[in-house]
């Protein structure tokens, strides 16, 4: 069971590495995008009517795909303090309902973003001329990967492999 889910962690983490990327050169061009802006509009007095509206976008892209990848690695935000004091099985309980609420977390993102880009589906986004859905899909992919990710978490502690890159921010085992 450990060498399928070893298989398993190391094809999420191909995705999880596409996704910070992805997240990367998001954010890259967003910055693009508003360096353009500014120039545009303070240099030559004339501005890019869809620099904004796209680099908002972009940044629901990277935020959202950031924040999965940031949960399957373990670098989301947490409070530790209880943990020190509590023996090595209680920790992975608590680990464990953590990782349960993040998956219903992004389960719910995923759906509730699905219904918002369903209902904006049939509406334009003047300044860039493309469906208002566009402006949902982060949320829903975010959600996908996050729901994924804290999967693999839980799937990875049941059969005993580390759930972090550095396999050290959970006891042993965990």
């Amino acid at each position: 069971m450990q060498n399928l889910m070893t298989s398993i962690a190391l094809a999420l983490g191909q995705i999880a590495k596409a996704a910070l990327w992805l997240a990367g050169a998001g954010l890259i061009l967003m910055t693009v995008f508003i360096s353009a802006q500014v120039f545009m509009r303070y240099v030559m007095n004339d501005s890019i009517v869809w620099s904004e509206p796209a680099s908002v976008i972009l940044m629901g892209w990277f935020i959202f795909l950031g924040a999965a990848v940031g949960i399957r690695e373990g670098y989301h935000l947490s409070f530790d303090v209880l943990l020190y004091f509590l023996p090595d099985k209680a920790k992975l309980w608590l680990y464990s309902i953590s990782d349960l609420v993040v998956t219903a977390f992004g389960a719910g993102m995923a759906w509730f973003g699905s219904e918002l880009a369903l209902s904006a589906w049939d509406v334009k986004l003047p300044s860039l001329g493309i469906s208002g859905a566009v402006d949902f899909l982060p949320l829903v992919a975010g959600g996908c990967l996050l729901t994924l990710f804290s999967l693999e978490r839980l799937a990875r502690r049941a059969v005993g492999l580390p759930t972090s890159r550095f396999g050290d921010s959970e006891p042993e085992g965990a």
